[in-house]
């Protein structure tokens, strides 16, 4: 029968591309996770991985037999962390990581009545930019995310999605774009674009909503506003980062003839399924999912 030690290097060596990789992520030698990998390739009586070439691939079978290793360890964190819960007083501290994208009236409703149900408990909170909430989470520096939804989670993380948040474009009232009646994507090329990025190199996702060739850099949506009022380009930014300079007269929506329907991107709640939270974190999730972003 695999082992959940088994099947854990299986999982992590699949997702990380190469035995080497895994046995770095889970702290041991490689050669203990061949072994892990190997024995239970022999006790599952199939082949994983195809071998054959410098970096092991997963063969059709490994491909098959990989949701289902996920699945199971998914399971036992869950039930790890459950029983640990049930078992442990509520927490001490707890830090949440929110998104600055990611913006609600209802948030400081939930905040407010979380001091008054836990008064003696601290709370740190933490405002990254663009796409950093999960690595924080990840890294055990957050105990709780809000954040826009990436397409792929590492193995150990639990989201769910709790609304959506529309992107517009934007510019100050007088930057060329906004004295257009219609913008093209021509239009857009032809002027600086302010993108948000996540301060991690490797996370390239901000190229999504890059149109224009000419582009600035930078993990904080308010820094963009500024720029954006500067007259110094022209940005796709969260309507909640946007709204009160809208209202203001500060900043215009450009009127994209090619965009037919709103640019929607999903709010996620994440935590890690493995990390024990006490009654204070496992309300805190419960209020959180309740929440309606739309």
């Amino acid at each position: 029968m695999a082992s959940i030690e088994q099947l854990t290097c299986f999982v992590i060596a699949a997702e990380t591309g190469s035995f080497s990789a895994a046995a770095r992520q889970l702290g041991k030698v490689q050669s203990a996770v061949s072994t892990a990998i190997n024995n239970l390739e022999i006790d599952a009586n199939v082949e994983l991985f195809d071998r054959s070439s410098r970096s092991p691939g997963l063969t059709d079978a490994g491909q098959v037999l990989l949701k289902s290793a996920q699945t199971v360890l998914h399971s036992h964190h869950e039930f790890n962390a459950h029983a640990a819960s049930l078992s442990s007083s509520n927490e001490t501290s707890l830090c949440i990581a929110i998104e600055q994208s990611v913006a609600s009236p209802a948030l400081i409703t939930v905040l407010e009545h979380f001091s008054k149900v836990f008064p003696y408990i601290t709370l740190e909170l933490l405002d990254p930019g663009s796409g950093d909430v999960a690595e924080l989470v990840r890294s055990n520096r957050a105990d709780i995310g809000l954040m826009i939804e990436q397409e792929y989670y590492p193995q150990g993380f639990s989201f769910c999605g709790v609304g959506h948040s529309r992107v517009i474009p934007v510019s100050s009232p007088g930057f060329p774009l906004a004295q257009k009646k219609q913008v093209t994507r021509a239009d857009l090329m032809q002027h600086r674009q302010i993108v948000g990025r996540s301060l991690d190199p490797n996370n390239q996702t901000h190229e999504r909503y890059t149109v224009s060739p000419q582009v600035w850099l930078s993990e904080s949506p308010f820094v963009i506003l500024e720029l954006l009022i500067a007259n110094i380009g022209w940005a796709f930014l969260h309507e909640a980062v946007v709204d009160e300079k809208l209202k203001l007269g500060e900043l215009v929506v450009l009127d994209l003839v090619y965009q037919q329907v709103d640019i929607l991107q999903g709010i996620d709640l994440v935590w890690a399924e493995n990390r024990t939270l006490g009654k204070a974190g496992q309300w805190l999730i419960q209020q959180f999912q309740s929440l309606n972003f739309n």
